[in-house]
């Protein structure tokens, strides 16, 4: 079977340092950014938006969920630092379902997806429950659970932030 190493390291991100989780989580807005800014943001296409960012959580999940334990197995540790899938699946979901009014101009485009990614990744870090102990189940599902947790609380905290405080 042929490795899936290059997939669960999003294509060669993470061994990037420092922080390759962050690197992992980038890639996924880059997404978000280009679909908005070729008109097909929230605003104007959300539901192929929304499909886009899903079939990314999807397939990244999946990849981390299916062969995370042969990254493991690779790597000689559980939930290596270089398998970054993770934050590429969770990172999709602060971006889902996000109100159109977050994405009316190109100031406020710009600020909704750098606040999502910061969300996240502060979520990520700090691994509220019931995160870090799901981090120690075994294998694949281990290593990306913690991180569609954590895109959860950064799904909360985006839509908070973008229907009432904005």
């Amino acid at each position: 079977m042929k490795s899936t190493i290059p997939i669960l390291t999003t294509f060669g991100l993470g061994h990037m340092r420092p922080f390759p989780g962050t690197w992992g989580s980038i890639p996924t807005v880059v997404v978000a950014a280009i679909l908005v800014a070729a008109g097909l943001g929230p605003a104007s296409h959300p539901a192929l938006f929304n499909a886009l960012l899903l079939a990314i959580l999807l397939f990244f999940t999946l990849a981390c969920a299916i062969r995370g334990d042969e990254a493991e197995a690779v790597f000689l540790k559980k939930d290596p630092s270089q398998v970054v899938a993770d934050e590429t699946a969770g990172q999709a979901i602060p971006l889902l379902f996000l109100p159109a009014s977050a994405f009316a101009t190109p100031a406020a485009s710009a600020w909704t997806l750098l606040l999502t990614f910061i969300a996240f990744r502060v979520m990520d870090i700090l691994k509220p429950w019931p995160a870090a102990p799901i981090q120690k189940y075994p294998g694949g599902w281990g290593v990306v659970l913690d991180d569609l947790i954590a895109g959860v609380y950064a799904l909360v905290v985006m839509q908070v932030v973008t229907r009432w405080l904005i």
